[in-house]
């Protein structure tokens, strides 16, 4: 009897999926734990792989339909497989001469136009001024394309934060040259010894762990009428992919150590570039880390990642002149954001928790001291 292929769990709340993409066609061989069928939920894309190595003998699915958990996606049937041989590598063909005039020629490297893309009309297919202004005023096409469900769901939930949570932002900068003193200090020792590179984001996930333990309310959530306290550190550090943004969670970060933060970030970033995030990957978290100063964000105000109640926004690095004492100096100065729910969370207690992550990271040694 052949195996059945079905939609697995899809996590905490998420019951429904869309079908993706099929990745295979009946009769295809397959290996074990071979990517079958591809599946978009609400908060992730996840794949459905091959139970056994064997035939599949039948697709019962189409492309962007509706699935439940537990739907029969495929059958197949268990066996060995052949090898499979790879196709012969085809002879390039010989490109013709592109032969632009010299005014085409300024004209399209202006516009970055192809000059293949443009179809010559002169003199034994030379392309003209002409041909590459045609080219540039028939090029003005538009695509329209579905949102992906990850990104609707993204837009909803970050427009219901916005019509439930009382959202305020209060602001703050950090000087960093302590930290970079000590990355630069240590760096390589680091590495060589946990075998990851020491980066801002564990001082950061550091600095607000000991942050959070002094102000909790900025690590609570409102449910339900009751405000529900967390006696530890689930820390959501937020990615940037091609469909869109994810907040992959830092577990217990209260227990880690500096690498074995830099370790779990790399390894949940890598998994969300490559879209093997799992459902468990995602779920719950306590508070949010995001850095758009690796995109050049100066100063920006993050939105809240429901259910939490604040979100700590990073930006870029810049040297600017500060008054150090009675003189002025040139501090690498980054600026901090710190989007919290005024619901249950006040002013002074906002405030208070953005200026000990301050404190912290202008002053590691606070890291390591608990203070």
């Amino acid at each position: 009897m052949g195996l059945e292929i079905v939609v697995p769990p899809l996590g905490e709340s998420v019951t429904e999926a869309i079908i993706a993409n099929i990745l295979v066609k009946v009769g295809d061989e397959v290996a074990a734990e071979q990517a079958i069928i591809e599946l978009e939920t609400e908060k992730i894309t996840l794949e459905v792989v091959a139970p056994a190595s064997g035939k599949i003998t039948s697709i019962l699915v189409s492309k962007d339909a509706k699935v439940n958990i537990g739907t029969l996606l495929s059958i197949m049937e268990p066996g060995e497989i052949r090898s499979v041989a790879k196709p012969a590598e085809k002879t390039p063909e010989k490109t013709p001469e592109i032969i632009p005039s010299p005014s085409a020629k300024k004209i399209a490297a202006e516009a970055a136009l192809p000059l293949e893309n443009v179809q010559g009309t002169g003199k034994d297919g030379r392309i003209t001024k002409a041909d590459v202004l045609s080219s540039l005023g028939s090029n003005r096409k538009e695509e329209r394309v579905p949102m992906t469900r990850l990104r609707a769901r993204i837009a909803e939930r970050l427009k219901n934060a916005q019509n439930t949570a009382a959202i305020l932002t209060t602001f703050n900068e950090v000087d960093m040259s302590a930290i970079m003193r000590l990355r630069e200090q240590y760096k390589d020792s680091f590495e060589k010894k946990h075998g990851v590179k020491l980066g801002f984001m564990s001082f950061f996930v550091k600095a607000c762990v000991n942050a959070l333990r002094e102000v909790p309310s900025v690590n609570a959530q409102i449910e339900n009428g009751e405000i529900i306290y967390k006696n530890y550190y689930d820390i959501g550090v937020a990615v940037g992919t091609d469909d869109g943004l994810v907040v992959p969670i830092v577990r217990n970060a209260e227990h880690l150590n500096f690498a074995d933060i830099e370790k779990e970030i790399g390894n949940l970033g890598k998994k969300a570039r490559d879209k093997k995030l799992a459902v468990a990957d995602l779920t719950g978290g306590t508070f949010t880390i995001s850095n758009g100063g690796i995109y050049g964000s100066l100063m920006s105000t993050p939105i809240l990642n429901p259910p939490q109640s604040g979100i700590l926004g990073m930006h870029k690095i810049q040297n600017r002149p500060i008054a150090v004492g009675d003189k002025v100096e040139i501090r690498p100065m980054m600026y901090l954001a710190l989007s919290y729910d005024h619901r249950m969370i006040d002013g002074k207690e906002a405030v208070t928790f953005l200026v000990k992550v301050k404190d912290a990271l202008e002053d590691p040694s606070r890291l390591l001291l608990g203070v």
